[in-house]
């Protein structure tokens, strides 16, 4: 059975390779790579995508991705690494729940404006 159209994607991919600053002293960036790819059991939604916050030195600081494998648990099970979609918050990583485009979109800047108010960054 066919998977219906996301029409989130018209908003997502258009991103893809775009720098964006995100606070008026310009030292916090969000930075997107979006690239649609076939659907695999590791990308079902035939996605392969890196949404990320950086600050001033570069560090990354939130992102959504599916771009690297990670573990699947931790621990010594742990150990053995797969493809999965996932999120990093500051050193926190956890496996992210994929729904559609315009949720993700949506999931990332609230993470953002979370960290960046955290942080004392005044938007």
């Amino acid at each position: 059975m066919a998977r219906s159209r996301d029409p989130g994607l018209e908003a997502l991919l258009p991103l893809d390779g775009e720098v964006f600053f995100v606070d008026p002293d310009g030292k916090y960036y969000v930075k997107f790579v979006v690239k649609a790819v076939p659907e695999a059991p590791e990308r079902p939604h035939g996605l392969n995508y890196s949404l990320t916050l950086h600050g001033p030195d570069g560090q990354r600081l939130v992102g959504f991705d599916n771009a690297h494998p990670v573990s699947a648990q931790t621990g010594p099970a742990g150990r053995k690494l797969r493809s999965q979609d996932h999120r990093h918050r500051l050193k926190t990583i956890r496996p992210y729940g994929y729904k559609d485009a315009a949720t993700l979109l949506s999931d990332f800047w609230e993470q953002v404006e979370s960290v960046l108010k955290e942080k004392g960054v005044k938007l």
